[in-house]
């Protein structure tokens, strides 16, 4: 009896910990793809005047250098998560995420203060690449490390529930904003700090859900062991870096089109409304964040290796005729169509890669190792995206980028090929 009430109260436990890392995980993406979300309205405020995409491309820049702080984030602080713990790593992340959004928020526009406002745009948006790059890598840690064995697929798959979530609580807001409350020019002018000082209170609570986590059993085993060099213990697994960095590269690369740069693609180049633009882009993420834990689970069964093979060929071969196909259409239904198909494909990759990654590593430099080379990797690929898309769009080469996402899936695939399972080898204790 007494073993079975231990039962309980643990199961409570770790589920308990489970949703107050997940709610973190949400409010800190949130923070992140607002910027997003609400670029086609800020960009103006931000910059001068000039053509809607120029004005895109100045804050695809600022998307993308939000992307250099990540690898220092993950760095840092998956330096400080393996020493003291997932726990404290993650409410500092969180802490981080709010002053960027705070700064973002407040800030007055271009027309006022000039050059200063992009400015101060650019160094929130460093803030915040540090916060998301240490959030990955440490929730990634904790997810896997709190869940038991059989389930680890499934539970590490709400790091990409709640990351969806995150977006779709932006674009949610976004649209009771565009349908509702505001009108265009309302947006334009002052509605889109709204959603930057909601994040930013978020995040307050956040902390004080982080707070009652419990640490993970995993790092107790080895927390004697924090005086390390983790770095140069890191060093000692560069086939697993190699690995990460490789698995991630045609995986983040796919799921940024398909999601964060999909709604400005619907807008500038499909020819749709902002307001249709983003409804077929929220309805698409709402199917996608269903997808994780299906897949998640399927891992648990049937390994991690066949599910990113099947992403690997699928998103070769499909890439670019499902790209063209959406760039050749003016109907939003067909687009969402395509564009579900797509996040279909993309869910081989994005529902497993967090427990991927962590079964990499031992617990030591677990959080390192899947924070470092992730945001490395991310920051080329992931935080290029939309860029690229654009720069080549403006070149009048826009289908290039189809065949570069493509390109860059095949070399993903390549490396699960050549893997092995990680269910089955993992380097966890239990």
């Amino acid at each position: 009896m007494g073993n079975h009430t231990s039962a309980q109260s643990s199961t409570s436990s770790r589920l308990k910990s489970i949703f107050s890392g997940s709610v973190g995980n949400l409010i800190e993406w949130y923070d992140w793809y607002v910027y997003s979300a609400f670029a086609l309205y800020f960009a103006k405020a931000f910059f001068p005047a000039g053509d809607q995409t120029a004005q895109l491309l100045n804050t695809a820049a600022v998307f993308a250098v939000g992307f250099l702080a990540r690898p220092i984030g993950g760095w840092l602080i998956g330096v400080y998560a393996d020493k003291h713990g997932r726990k404290s790593a993650l409410m500092i992340s969180v802490v981080m995420m709010c002053l960027g959004s705070l700064i973002i928020a407040l800030t007055p526009s271009y027309g006022t203060i000039g050059v200063g406002a992009p400015v101060l745009l650019v160094l929130a948006r460093l803030l915040q690449g540090l916060s998301v790059g240490a959030e990955y890598g440490t929730s990634a840690t904790y997810l896997s490390e709190i869940a038991t064995s059989k389930n680890r697929g499934f539970y590490a798959s709400f790091q990409y529930v709640t990351l969806i979530m995150g977006q779709l609580l932006a674009l949610a807001l976004l649209i009771v904003m565009q349908q509702f409350l505001l009108t265009p020019e309302q947006l334009e002018t002052w509605g889109w700090r709204v959603p930057f000082l909601i994040g930013a209170a978020c995040a307050l609570v956040a902390l004080r859900l982080r707070h009652s986590m419990e640490e993970t059993r995993e790092f107790k085993k080895v927390e004697k062991q924090s005086g390390q060099n983790k770095l140069k213990e890191l060093a000692k697994h560069p086939r697993a870096i190699l690995t990460v960095v490789g698995l991630t590269m045609g995986g983040t690369l796919a799921f940024y089109t398909y999601t964060i740069y999909m709604q400005k693609f619907l807008a500038n180049t499909v020819g749709l409304s902002k307001n249709e633009a983003t409804l077929v882009s929220g309805a698409a993420l709402v199917l996608f964040a269903l997808f994780q834990p299906v897949v998640g689970a399927l891992s648990d069964r049937i390994g991690r290796r066949p599910i990113l093979i099947a992403f690997g060929v699928l998103g070769t071969l499909f890439t670019v005729p499902i790209m063209t196909a959406i760039s050749n259409t003016h109907s939003p239904v067909v687009a969402f169509c395509l564009i579900v198909v797509a996040l279909v494909i993309v869910s081989g990759y994005t529902s497993i890669n967090a427990v991927v990654k962590a079964e990499l590593f031992p617990a030591e430099v677990r959080a390192l190792g899947v924070g470092l080379p992730y945001a490395l990797t991310v920051s080329v690929f992931g935080g290029s995206t939309e860029y690229i898309a654009l720069w080549l769009k403006q070149a009048g080469h826009e289908s290039w980028f189809y065949w570069y996402v493509a390109a860059s899936v095949f070399c993903s695939l390549l490396v699960y090929v050549g893997m092995r399972d990680t269910r089955k080898h993992s380097r966890f204790t239990y």
